[in-house]
C-alpha cells in the first residue's frame, strides 16, 4: 500500500517529529500572516527588506509605538528590532468589550543579504513605520565590469 503514495509525500510523512512540527508552524505562519499571537503578550511587526545598489533598507510596521519604545541593534550581519507596546486598557465593569489590538513585547532578527557599514546605519520613525537604512560596504557593492572585445 505504501507504494501507492507518491514518493514526495512519503518523504514528508517520514520526517522526524521536530521537522514535522517546524513545517506545520511554517504553514500556519504563512496562512495567518506574521502576526499570529502564539502567546499572551506576544506579537511581531511585519517587515519589508529591499536591496538597492548601495543600501539595504528595512521597513517595519510598528503602529502605536513611540520612538523611545523601539530598540535597533546590529551584530555582524544580524539586524534585531525589538520593543514593547504598552497595554492601554482600562478596567470597566458592566458591558462586554471586544479587544483585538495586540500588546506586549516583540523581537525580530533578520540576516542581512549583504555586508553593511555599521557606522553609517540610520533609523527613522514616521507615522508608525520604522525605516532602517544600512549602507553597503565598498566590498559588497556591485561593480560593473566592462567586457573587452578581442582584436581579430
Amino acid at each position: 500500500m505504501k507504494e501507492l503514495i507518491p514518493r514526495r509525500w512519503r518523504q514528508e510523512m517520514e520526517l522526524p517529529l521536530g521537522s514535522f512540527q517546524r513545517e506545520m508552524n511554517r504553514l500556519l505562519d504563512t496562512f495567518f500572516g506574521a502576526e499570529v499571537p502564539w502567546g499572551e503578550g506576544q506579537w511581531s511587526p511585519r517587515m519589508d527588506v529591499s536591496e538597492t545598489e548601495s543600501d539595504v533598507v528595512v521597513k517595519a510596521e510598528v503602529p502605536g509605538l513611540d520612538r523611545g519604545d523601539i530598540d535597533v541593534s546590529l551584530c555582524g550581519d544580524i539586524l534585531t528590532v525589538s520593543g514593547e507596546k504598552k497595554d492601554e486598557r482600562t478596567e470597566e465593569k458592566g458591558d462586554y468589550r471586544l479587544l483585538e489590538r495586540r500588546y506586549g513585547s516583540f523581537k525580530r532578527s533578520i540576516t542581512l543579504p549583504a555586508g553593511v557599514d555599521p557606522e553609517k546605519v540610520q533609523a527613522d520613525f514616521k507615522k508608525g513605520v520604522l525605516t532602517i537604512t544600512l549602507p553597503k560596504t565598498e566590498e559588497t557593492r556591485a561593480r560593473k565590469i566592462k567586457v573587452k572585445e578581442e582584436p581579430e
